[in-house]
């Protein structure tokens, strides 16, 4: 099945993702406001580079929304802009056409609002990008996309999407969008958010003892939001077990217990295997964008006031976003410092390095 494609945004993923289809023989148009990354793109082509080495691939990118319709609309902003990327695209969409997102955070069920449940699929991204330049695009971890709906159905169109998608990474399916999109976001909450405040990638982080326990804090914090949302998560990557993850109330109290070594380990391993990822909502900040925080830590700090529980690492790390992105702090270790000293843990980690 030949389809017709829209990518919205242009930033690291939508550029890796518009170049790669371009690259495998896809009929695509990418759309965005950004005039330096047209006019790059325009000059040079797509420029990827991976490992090192570096391709151009023509392509140019249009700045006023093409005409369709379109068989699938690629979401790929960050999250504040999801929703205006959606009406606008929403006019150029086949009727039966899908619109996928791309993003971090819940986005599924705010584009359902606009083009209906039966036109929107979710993809869960396991692999890293980031533009260090207008038009030049790195990818900083490798990985594929996790495809579903949001009532589990799978037809043909979204196994066309998939085999499209395969240009990028790995594709799998899921009956569990909710749960795999749950997981996910437990884990940028902690991946991203901290990477932010620290300012540092990925591989820097991890092996600070204390920034791995904030990080599994904040999961903890959105698994137990999650489980009180009726969602049944799901391992992300194929790997990451959401439910082991979470801290128990003994581990949160000792220092030392086998199991959080255990998932110290694993959190150095993560680190490792994506040292070179650096947070996109650090990038849209120092673009001058709005932070998707509000999409991730703050999802769970709203999510969790309905439950009447609270979820105070993630509120700590909600408003130090925040802070940043207003111009009133840096970010550094520092900042991660200060929230792990004001919010504890009540385990024996507290002078760790």
């Amino acid at each position: 099945m030949a389809l017709k494609f829209l990518v919205m945004g242009c930033g690291g993923l939508g550029g890796i993702t518009a170049a790669s289809l371009l690259e495998a023989g896809h009929d695509v148009r990418a759309f965005s406001t950004n005039a330096a990354i047209a006019d790059a793109v325009a000059k040079h082509g797509f420029r990827l580079r991976d490992d090192g080495d570096e391709r151009s691939v023509p392509g140019r990118i249009d700045r006023e929304l093409p005409p369709g319709p379109f068989d699938v609309v690629l979401l790929a902003t960050q999250p504040p802009q999801v929703e205006e990327a959606a009406r606008t695209a929403a006019s150029a969409l086949a009727d039966d056409g899908l619109m996928v997102c791309l993003q971090n955070g819940l986005c599924e069920e705010r584009v359902a609002r606009i083009v209906g449940a039966h036109r929107t699929v979710g993809a869960v991204v396991a692999w890293g990008a980031s533009m260090p330049e207008p038009g030049l695009y790195d990818r900083t971890a490798s990985g594929g996309f996790t495809l579903g709906r949001l009532d589990g159905a799978h037809d043909d169109r979204l196994l066309a999407i998939a085999a499209a998608l395969e240009a990028i990474g790995p594709v799998d399916l899921t009956d569990n969008l909710r749960g795999k999109r749950w997981s996910k976001l437990a884990l940028n909450c902690a991946i991203s958010s901290l990477g932010t405040l620290a300012g540092e990638r990925l591989g820097a982080l991890m092996p600070h003892r204390f920034v791995r326990r904030l990080a599994l804090e904040i999961m903890t914090e959105a698994t137990q939001v999650a489980r009180l949302e009726g969602v049944r998560l799901e391992k992300v990557s194929g790997t990451l077990d959401l439910d082991w993850i979470a801290l128990t109330d003994e581990e949160r109290r000792a220092g030392g217990s086998p199991g959080l070594m255990a998932k110290h380990a694993l959190l150095l391993a993560v680190g490792l295997r994506y040292r070179r990822m650096r947070s996109s909502m650090l990038a849209a900040i120092e673009r001058g964008k709005p932070p998707a925080v509000d999409f991730l830590n703050g999802e769970i700090v709203e999510r969790a006031a309905r439950h009447g529980i609270a979820v105070p690492v993630n509120a700590a790390v909600h408003r130090a976003v925040w802070a940043i992105a207003r111009g009133e702090r840096q970010p550094s270790l520092e900042v991660l410092r200060a929230i792990f000293e004001a919010t504890g843990p009540r385990g024996a980690e507290a002078d760790a390095s």
